[in-house]
């Protein structure tokens, strides 16, 4: 169900900006790759959980958002701290534990935050991200701000007592809140059809009487188009929506766990490469060819290079700053 739904002409998107979420994307698929590469190393520490083959919704949805619109993240959230605007330079700091991270060090992979680009944190309990959200979206239409919250969170968390407790608030108050379940068919190691009797997930938030929608999450312009118009709602004061983005997790939950995939569904979803997709959109849209996906390519490989030199020159953090900003 989706209610007072807006034609998606009035979120075009120009070439410019087109370009820049296909070098997002990129971003955050070679960062992925290199983070993988670093954990191997031993230079970066704690669970590690790759948003590989996920990258359109993060990149898809950011781009609807402005600097100061909140997101909640989660365990699996490098791709939002990202696209939300965090720099590579901080990330992999963070990952490495140096006190030039986003966190100071301190929090690692599951705790990306930026309080100045309304990133309200990663989180390693599923679902947690759900009423934080809440909270910021009740602060916006408290102050009248005009800001609104995206909560990103796995399919895993559809079970949740938070996500029901959550959304029915978020209804009952018509708060600026726009739910974005991520559903990579997995929660952990188990597959979701092992955990939900009934795959129509986008049903979940039409329950609570907000507007809903499933929507091809491996298409960035997709997803793009029902964020803009989700926040575009939000804005004009008509509530939450939820959001379903299908996609698919292409690595094992973190590189701890061994995760078998079926071959065959693994396959089906890899020709469906969000990244791969996009490039050939583009090129047949006139709008790039192989040198220009080059260049961008090129662009992201020279800055994730200096960032990880950069995290690699940093120091790490005092025993003497351990417990600031730590409150009882």
């Amino acid at each position: 169900m989706t209610k007072n739904r807006c034609s998606d002409s009035e979120f075009d998107i120009d070439t410019a900006s087109k370009l820049q979420m296909l070098q997002t994307m990129y971003k955050i698929r070679f960062m992925e790759e290199l983070i993988k590469g670093l954990y191997k190393e031993g230079a970066v520490y704690g669970a590690i959980h790759l948003y590989i083959g996920e990258e359109a919704v993060a990149t898809g949805a950011c781009a609807a958002l402005r600097e100061d619109d909140y997101i909640t993240s989660t365990h699996r959230g490098h791709g939002h701290a990202l696209a939300k605007g965090v720099s590579l330079k901080q990330i992999l700091a963070e990952l490495m534990g140096k006190k030039t991270g986003s966190s100071g060090g301190y929090g690692g992979s599951m705790h990306i935050f930026s309080k100045s680009l309304g990133h309200l944190g990663g989180n390693g309990i599923v679902g947690a991200g759900l009423p934080i959200a809440l909270g910021a979206a009740y602060s916006s239409k408290y102050r009248n701000s005009g800001q609104v919250a995206v909560c990103f969170f796995g399919d895993g968390a559809l079970n949740h007592g938070t996500f029901h407790e959550s959304l029915n608030m978020a209804a009952l108050w018509q708060l600026p809140v726009i739910y974005l379940c991520e559903n990579n068919y997995f929660s952990a190691t188990t597959p979701i059809a092992d955990s939900m009797p009934k795959m129509d997930n986008a049903s979940r938030g039409a329950v609570y009487n907000m507007a809903s929608e499933s929507v091809d999450g491996n298409d960035v312009e997709a997803v793009y188009q029902s964020v803009a118009n989700a926040v575009k709602q939000a804005r004009d004061g008509q509530g939450p929506t939820f959001i379903e983005a299908q996609t698919y997790r292409i690595e094992g939950h973190c590189m701890v766990l061994p995760q078998d995939h079926d071959p065959e569904v693994l396959q089906s979803w890899m020709e469906r490469d969000p990244i791969v997709r996009y490039e050939q959109k583009l090129i047949e849209q006139g709008l790039a060819d192989v040198a220009k996906l080059e260049q961008l390519q090129n662009e992201v490989k020279q800055e994730l290079a200096e960032a990880e030199q950069f995290a690699v020159n940093s120091s790490e953090p005092e025993i003497k700053t351990l417990i600031e900003n730590f409150y009882d």
